[in-house]
């Protein structure tokens, strides 16, 4: 089944180069080649910071409140190079990972034009005011550091484009050997979460499917993962109706790449969890055609697909213990003569007949097909990301992602992942006396439902698709997927949402399900 042959024009190429990232180190005491150091102060405490008292520090601005940055020039007698920054915490009774997360943000966003700096938690309390201790305290900085260094300089055409950071030294008493450990774990997902931004950046015209898949395929054999890609004619063969419903009205091929990941062998798999990721390259809405404002960054959906590519790559170096699979649908969505047209009917693997009434509900049916791939696997969970709806950005905004399940533990058990991992989730309903608005008058079910409770209907059309008994959750991430502006450890662009919460879940799986890992990655 030869797919339409490619456009003439030469398109804008791109590598899976990864973005440069700094080194996170870590040590006993400050380093003397730290040309910047990172000091701590809460708003209720300005008399502790060393070397300034209170008022002299107010006469500066300071006030010690979240996201507050006070530099002072040059260091003590020692070192008289280094430049301190001293990062606010706000109020030290309510200090907690996220303000963390922001002060280490803020901290290297302003010294990323030095080669070198430090992070001192030396004498310090707060390991125990954030109720954990120094060494996940040293994990969090290690990857709110690299996370909030990311920039996306692939196609800039300036050598100097991009951070310059490269080394970040985090400073700490403590079990050298384990903090070691603890931050090669960070550095592992947020280098994931980095080669996810990475995809969701790259335009939809230089990403097409059979690039992303290529991508994919290559960093996951790297990583050690099992590979296997479906070409246009296997998707048919396989009877991905949904997929190939989709991908009628485009020049580039579809494809769908399935990874798998074994855990070392040390006993049995605590049994196996499949994730499923929307792969749109970049969609126009079909011929339900969006408005020219709404096109503009549909290169980003294929942002559920990125997350779930990059954190399989991960699960090695954090040594999963459940066997996880992965099924990414990857295709665009155009305007091409034989698009399919509001109205038609296509058939999905598991035999149900799709009336689609509006084209530009396409990643629902793409998703179907994956959800049925991993429903095939038998697994004890499904786990699928998507930038599904725009009523879920309506209902939540454009920072929280929208999480429906069919089951509670396991509801409960990914939102409290995305708490450790720093991302937001909030709860939504699959209430089952709307699933009569995806009735069809000619087919089993049409793709859309009224014009309210737009994600809502999104999930119930996707549950229909998952193998009964199955836990399964769906977490619709079309508002935190890509930033519009930098928010604490995110860029604007791509976020690369997803991959950490993806990482807390599955590093603490056992076989009766998910649960709290001892070292939970991101806390």
């Amino acid at each position: 089944m030869a797919k339409k042959s490619e456009p003439g024009a030469k398109r804008t190429e791109w590598t899976a180069d990864p973005t440069p990232l700094p080194t996170v180190k870590v040590a006993s005491s400050v380093p003397a080649g730290a040309t910047a150091v990172a000091e701590f102060a809460f708003s209720d405490r300005l008399n502790r910071i060393p070397g300034m008292g209170k008022a002299a520090a107010q006469r500066r601005g300071f006030s010690g409140e979240s996201g507050s940055l006070l530099v002072i020039d040059g260091g003590d007698e020692s070192d008289s190079s280094a430049v301190r920054v001293v990062c606010g915490l706000g109020e030290s009774d309510s200090v907690d990972p996220e303000r963390m997360r922001s002060a280490i943000a803020a901290f290297t966003r302003s010294v990323a034009k030095h080669r070198r700096v430090a992070v001192d938690l030396l004498g310090d309390d707060l390991a125990d005011l954030l109720g954990t201790d120094t060494t996940e305290l040293v994990g969090l900085v290690a990857e709110a550091a690299i996370l909030a260094n990311y920039d996306y300089v692939q196609l800039r055409s300036s050598e100097d484009a991009g951070p310059r950071l490269n080394t970040v030294t985090v400073c700490a008493s403590g079990d050298l050997r384990a903090m070691r450990s603890r931050v090669s774990r960070s550095s592992a997902v947020a280098d994931a979460v980095c080669f996810a931004r990475d995809m969701v950046n790259a335009p939809g015209g230089t990403l097409t499917p059979e690039r992303f898949a290529g991508v994919a395929a290559e960093r996951a054999r790297s990583a050690g993962l099992s590979v296997e890609v479906l070409d246009e004619e296997s998707i048919a063969q396989e009877n991905l109706g949904g997929i190939l419903a989709v991908n009628k009205g485009s020049s580039n091929p579809p494809r769908l790449v399935k990874l798998t990941y074994d855990p070392p062998e040390q006993g049995p798999p605590s049994g196996t969890v499949a994730l499923v990721g929307k792969g749109i390259t970049f969609d126009s809405g079909g011929l339900s055609i969006k408005p020219a404002e709404s096109m503009i960054g549909m290169k980003m959906d294929m942002g559920g697909a990125a997350a779930v590519i990059a954190a399989m790559c991960c699960l090695p170096a954090l040594e999963v213990p459940v066997r996880v699979v992965s099924f990414t649908p990857m295709t665009d969505n155009m305007t091409g003569p034989d698009a399919q047209r509001p109205g038609d009917v296509y058939t999905s693997r598991n035999g149900t007949t799709v009336e689609v009434l509006n084209t530009d509900a396409e990643g629902r049916l793409v998703l179907g097909e994956a959800l049925v791939l991993a429903s095939e696997e038998e697994p004890d969970a499904i786990v699928d990301l998507a930038t599904l709806t725009g009523a879920c950005m309506i209902a939540l905004g454009e920072r929280i992602a929208g999480l429906m399940s069919n089951d509670d533990d396991l509801r409960d058990k990914v939102a409290e992942a995305a708490v450790r991992g720093g991302e937001r989730v909030w709860a939504l309903p699959l209430p089952t006396d709307y699933d009569h608005q995806l009735d069809s008058d000619i087919a089993d079910v049409k793709n859309i439902g009224t014009r309210y409770g737009g994600s809502l209907t999104a999930g119930l059309f996707l549950q229909r698709f998952v193998g009964d008994g199955i836990p399964w959750a769906h977490l619709d991430i079309a508002g935190p997927a890509m930033g519009n502006s930098v928010d604490g450890v995110n860029p604007k662009g791509g976020t690369g949402f997803g991959v950490r919460t993806l990482c807390a879940l599955l590093a603490g799986w056992t076989g009766a399900g998910p649960a709290e890992p001892e070292v939970a990655p991101g806390d």
